[in-house]
């Protein structure tokens, strides 16, 4: 098996993670400029040759000297004092503004991005009525009330502030959360919460980084022209009343304004350059974490299961859409299904026929403003409308296995595979971390990798297609469902892989006594592996029965097209024939289709 040697810029950059920070010289700038700055507000006290409140009247106004390093201010205070300890004031600031409004923002924007619906419209409206609120005018009638207070004013900016955040995190949630390998986490049973602080958090973390970094630099410049104002504490030294006192002796000592200028212009900019310098580096992720070699012990098959027991019924299932003019688009009409345990259903048709989005209704994946209409659906005899979203939640993640389309879009960029594999058996089979990482590497081998540690080891970027589709499969078995759900597993890989991904689900299913619900637009594939198979047009079942009868027999007009359609200039026979390797000529090729393939 080849490696794919195409690399994602944010794959690459989760290789490279601090290296290429620590090449970054903006970092290395603004961290040790933001460095210098800290560490001057923190030993302020012992650099300061003065007390910042100390006024002696011989020195108003006085230019730089021994006694006074940057001058005297417009009182006679030591400027280079009050300087310093004005460091303490500012960052502290910064720290309460940012901390709220992130809290604020990042909570109510991840709740209103993942959720949708009336949260999303109620969170939205509060945070537009937040934003055209006149902060400027609430800061100063909060000073009126309750007179300054430096804690008290940050807080209430970090809450006018928290819009900026609820938008960018918002709007970034929207993006994410429909990505196919969130959806496979859904389906695998993993917590919303730990969803959102995995998967979706996790991308979205350098944009945040970077808005952090500009709420801290606006909080300096409005801290600093409260104080300019004149309602900051005058007690407390703040660069911005240093910047009031200057501007009032502007005549007699212009130079005062140098020294706080450049204080804020220095601090805000470091706060910006280091958020730049972080965030390229934060949005390619992490490295690699090597896990130690561990032998790989054989799996024990579990026993077949006996047939008559439908691990999943559908009765009646519609699907719509709603449309932008009110109306709705129904896809899917009054569908009844079921699958048994041990047996291989499959459903064919044509692209836009429905199957697809009988299945994405079936896990609850439906895109955004799709919705089940009519009918329901029963796993393992539970009806999922009955249960909360915790209880359907668990239910599937412990009874079904989805294979997805499209292999390499549903695994996160942002981790290995090794990660992405050990979170459901930790989060639902509840196995430890060693344990976990034990049964990956047995389920990587098992799926047929031939060196499961370095697969393990590896992002997704740096594994084939092939590769990747049995990492998705290993992760669909890997807690030991009932009913695998395949939606169009070959499709995207070239005929020799799509044969072995055939005879590996097959071996699977014989091993374990899976139920199996195959979505695919190949009869070929049908004839070769399923026992029954439903044939669907324009989201409608238009016949359905044991694969032998329906393809050796069609009674409908829809399936008689589709099986001339496959067979390329050959009448249709009653039975076809061919050895036991009929799962290698599965897949051929769409002009061979089920051309000279055996109905088992």
């Amino acid at each position: 098996m080849s490696v794919s040697t195409t690399t994602d810029p944010i794959d690459a950059r989760a290789l490279r993670g601090w290296a290429t920070l620590r090449r970054n010289p903006l970092f290395w700038i603004s961290t040790i400029l933001l460095s210098v700055i800290v560490i001057a507000g923190v030993i302020a006290p012992w650099i300061s040759p003065n007390n910042p409140e100390t006024a002696r009247l011989d020195m108003i106004n006085q230019p730089p000297s021994s006694e006074y390093w940057l001058g005297g201010d417009g009182t006679g205070r030591d400027v280079f004092s009050r300087l310093v300890f004005a460091i303490r004031t500012t960052l502290l600031g910064v720290a309460i503004t940012v901390a709220v409004s992130a809290v604020i923002g990042l909570a109510t924007g991840l709740v209103a991005g993942y959720r949708g619906g009336v949260i999303d419209d109620v969170l939205s409206w509060a945070a537009n009525l937040i934003i055209v609120l006149p902060s400027m005018m609430v800061l100063i009638a909060m000073f009126a009330a309750i007179g300054p207070s430096v804690g008290v004013t940050m807080v209430v900016l970090g809450v006018i502030l928290s819009p900026n955040f609820f938008r960018l995190v918002r709007n970034q949630t929207v993006a994410v959360r429909n990505e196919l390998y969130v959806d496979a986490a859904r389906v695998s049973g993993v917590r919303p919460i730990r969803i959102v602080f995995r998967h979706i958090l996790r991308v979205i973390l350098a944009p945040i980084v970077i808005m952090s970094a500009s709420i801290g630099s606006l909080a300096i410049v409005m801290q600093a022209g409260l104080s300019f104002l004149g309602l900051g504490d005058a007690s407390t030294p703040t660069w911005g009343t240093m910047l009031l006192d200057a501007f009032k002796n502007l005549y007699t000592a212009p130079f005062l304004l140098l020294w706080p200028g450049l204080m804020i212009a220095f601090t805000a900019g470091a706060f910006l350059l280091l958020a730049n310098a972080i965030g390229d580096t934060v949005a390619g992720g992490r490295p690699p974490v090597r896990a130690p070699k561990l032998a790989l012990a054989p799996l024990t098959p579990s026993p077949r299961g006996s047939r008559g027991t439908a691990l999943l019924e559908i009765d009646g299932m519609s699907v719509a859409f709603a449309q932008a003019d009110s109306t709705e688009l129904v896809v899917v009409h009054d569908t009844t299904l079921s699958v048994e345990r041990g047996e291989i259903v499959g459903i064919v048709g044509e692209s836009g026929s429905g199957k697809s989005q009988t299945i994405l209704a079936t896990l609850g994946l439906l895109a955004d403003g799709g919705y089940q209409r009519a009918g329901s659906v029963a796993v393992a005899g539970t009806r999922l409308a009955s249960l909360s979203p915790r209880h359907r939640r668990r239910l599937l993640g412990q009874t079904v296995g989805y294979i997805p389309q499209e292999p390499m879009s549903n695994l996160d960029p942002s981790f290995t595979i090794g990660s992405q594999l050990t979170e459901p058996l930790r989060e639902i089979a509840g196995h430890s971390r060693s344990s976990a990482r034990k049964k990956a590497l047995e389920l990587l081998g098992r799926v047929g990798i031939t060196d499961p540690q370095r697969v393990y080891d590896s992002y997704p970027h740096q594994i084939s297609g092939g590769m990747a589709q049995r990492v998705l499969i290993a992760g669909a078995v890997a807690c030991e469902p009932k009913l695998l759900i395949a939606d169009e597993p070959t499709t995207a890989l070239d005929v020799t892989v799509q044969a072995e991904i055939l005879d590996l689900l097959r071996s699977l299913q014989k091993e374990r006594g899976l139920g199996v619900l195959l979505v695919t637009h190949n009869l070929g594939v049908v004839a070769d592996l399923c026992d029954r198979v439903i044939v669907m047009q324009d989201g409608q079942i238009r016949e359905t029965g044991d694969v032998r009868q329906v393809l050796r027999d069609p009674h409908h007009p829809y399936t008689q097209s589709l099986l001339a359609s496959t067979l390329v200039n050959a009448p249709n026979r009653g039975a076809w024939v061919v050895p036991d390797s009929s799962a290698k000529l599965a897949t051929d090729s769409a002009n061979q289709g089920i051309e000279g393939m055996a109905v088992r």
